[in-house]
């Protein structure tokens, strides 16, 4: 198992639907998670993408100087970048930063947020693009000089000269629960990534993926990306959770959910439909907790517990085939640390040894400034 954290670039706190408690993130507050997770045994971070956050690209290429061997997960946007600029930044990126580029391939969901941009392509119309895009990506930097003539994209010589230090490429990370999504994702991805959902569900998406990646003759690995909320006690845990929303009303509820109703993102709707039910009742599966998802976009719920629950609620994830966990927990900075001090010693990571305290802490604390030194001795 792999554990990847999240770089906030649309902002931090400590609770959702409020200012309360709202940090703005700027250079220095990413750098310090960056160097956190870093130094914990994280095996990346991903950086979210859109119009409501930084630009992801500029955003990691800040934070590789301060980094040692933190990988990037970093997205790549099919109808809003052309696919040979896109595979030169991937290559120049993987380079420069000695093989640490990770690439989230991102279609988009919201159509009002893609018109912003320019794009006015329906859903299924956006994955044939995605799927002729990455058609042309994969091969430039595989070497091949490009010559493509698609429905949507037309390349003539598209080529990249320096190569990446990946081969063929950076590996692919793919989300999308749709079939159009399935389709590319079987075509082209490392990585399918999901977003939480309870083990029967997960298990059905799993399954359908390998499948029609079987019919391309390939294997494609699986990623989950959800909330976590880890705590000594169980009972503080979820006492931590219902805290996090204690400031959404129902008025901020109902404007998140009409917003997220006009996506026409399949794994939004899926989110959306977990949390339908009583605020009371968001416990959607033993620990799954979906009470995120009442205000946030995308990943909506959250592990719920103390290090040992969350820990085989994992393991049950794991069984079904899920290889890498992409983690976040509010605020950023503060929940790397106590999910790698409290869940991480109970899984079985593919992470650096996580450096380790003194074994006892002086009971002197400052004080010890204070005590005057014994007066030395005629003569000693």
């Amino acid at each position: 198992m792999k554990i990847l954290w999240f770089i906030p670039t649309h902002g931090d706190g400590r609770y959702l639907g409020t200012t309360d408690g709202a940090r703005p993130v700027d250079a220095k507050y990413m750098r310090q998670i960056a160097q956190a997770v870093d130094a914990l045994g994280y095996e990346g971070v991903l950086l979210p993408t859109g119009s409501s956050c930084e630009d992801p690209w500029i955003a990691a290429s800040t934070l590789l100087p301060v980094t040692e061997r933190l990988k990037f997960l970093v997205a790549v946007r099919p109808g809003l970048m052309s696919p040979t600029v896109a595979a030169r930044m991937a290559s120049t990126f993987d380079r420069l930063s000695g093989g640490r580029l990770l690439i989230n391939v991102v279609a988009g969901g919201d159509p009002v947020e893609l018109a912003g941009d320019g794009l006015f392509l329906d859903h299924d119309t956006r994955y044939e693009l995605t799927n002729e895009f990455l058609h042309i990506w994969r091969k430039e930097l595989a070497g091949e000089t490009v010559h493509f003539d698609g429905k949507h994209l037309k390349i003539d010589g598209g080529k990249v000269v320096y190569p990446p230090l990946q081969e063929p490429h950076p590996p692919l990370w793919f989300g999308g629960s749709s079939d159009a999504a399935v389709d590319v994702a079987a075509k082209h991805s490392e990585v399918y990534l999901t977003w939480g959902e309870p083990p029967h569900a997960v298990k059905e998406k799993i399954a359908k993926v390998r499948a029609a990646a079987s019919k391309e003759g390939r294997t494609v690995r699986f990623g989950m990306r959800l909330h976590i909320i880890v705590r000594e006690t169980e009972e503080q845990a979820w006492k931590d959770a219902e805290a996090l929303i204690r400031h959404v009303d129902q008025a901020a509820i109902e404007d998140a959910q009409r917003i997220f109703a006009r996506f026409d993102s399949v794994g939004q709707q899926r989110m959306s439909q977990l949390n339908q039910t009583s605020r009371n009742d968001l416990e959607i599966y033993p620990n799954l907790w979906a009470g995120v998802g009442l205000v946030r976009g995308g990943a909506g719920t959250a592990l719920v517990g103390d290090p040992d629950t969350v820990a085989e609620r994992i393991k049950e994830y794991e069984e079904l085939g899920i290889e890498t966990l992409i983690l976040s927990g509010y605020p950023h900075l503060e929940e790397a640390y106590r999910v790698a001090e409290l869940l991480f010693p109970k899984l079985n990571l593919d992470t650096p040894s996580i450096p380790k305290g003194p074994s006892s802490i002086s009971p002197f604390g400052e004080l010890i400034a204070n005590v005057k030194p014994p007066t030395s001795k005629s003569g000693s």
